[in-house]
């Protein structure tokens, strides 16, 4: 009988080590293109891998992200730093809709898969319109968080039956609440030239 268990137990670890690996997780990125007729700056973002399979099951089952896109729109100095010239944030809230059957940003149907995320446009009206050699590059940040501290925290005094505020709790507490919500967050930061038409 112990024969019989030690044989089982190695054949499990034996196809255990034999298994294909998991597929590793892409890492999530963010590209753009942009474009500049005379003094107008119209940006197309998009984020590949935002959502992750841990978070597309939670989000699946009802709850939303938060999705925030930070584009900056800058000009290029020669032997100096890139000046700032605008900057946009958005917030944005990605859903899964089961009566859309499927993604829906804002309300605006995605199909079933949220690859690319074709992210909201944006344009800018330059004060002047700048010389033929100018060059500028917008920088794209975006961050998806599905679940808030603050909502973790909601959730735990609903567990327990605390009517603590947050105040009230401990800076350990606020500070795993952070760490959590921390870990069902996703995001990436990419940058493109500014064409000019």
């Amino acid at each position: 009988m112990r024969a019989r268990r030690w044989l089982g137990a190695a054949l499990v670890a034996t196809v255990g080590l034999l298994a294909p690996p998991a597929r590793a997780e892409d890492p999530p990125r963010v590209t753009c293109s942009a474009t500049r007729v005379g003094r107008r700056v119209v940006v197309r973002p998009e984020a590949f891998a935002l959502v992750a399979p841990e978070l597309e099951r939670l989000m699946r089952l009802g709850l939303a992200g938060r999705l925030e896109v930070e584009l900056t729109l800058l000009r290029r100095r020669a032997l100096w730093f890139s000046e700032q010239v605008d900057a946009t944030r958005l917030t944005q809230v990605l859903a899964w809709s089961s009566k859309e059957g499927g993604w829906v940003l804002d309300g605006r149907p995605l199909g079933v898969k949220p690859e690319p995320l074709e992210l909201e446009r944006v344009a800018w009206v330059l004060e002047e319109e700048p010389e033929a050699e100018k060059t500028f590059v917008v920088e794209v940040g975006v961050r998806l968080q599905v679940v808030t501290a603050a909502s973790l925290g909601k959730v735990a005094r609903w567990l327990t039956q605390a009517e603590k505020t947050e105040a009230e709790r401990s800076s350990l507490t606020r500070g795993l609440l952070r760490t959590v919500a921390e870990d069902l967050t996703r995001g990436a930061e990419g940058r493109c030239t500014v064409q000019s038409l």
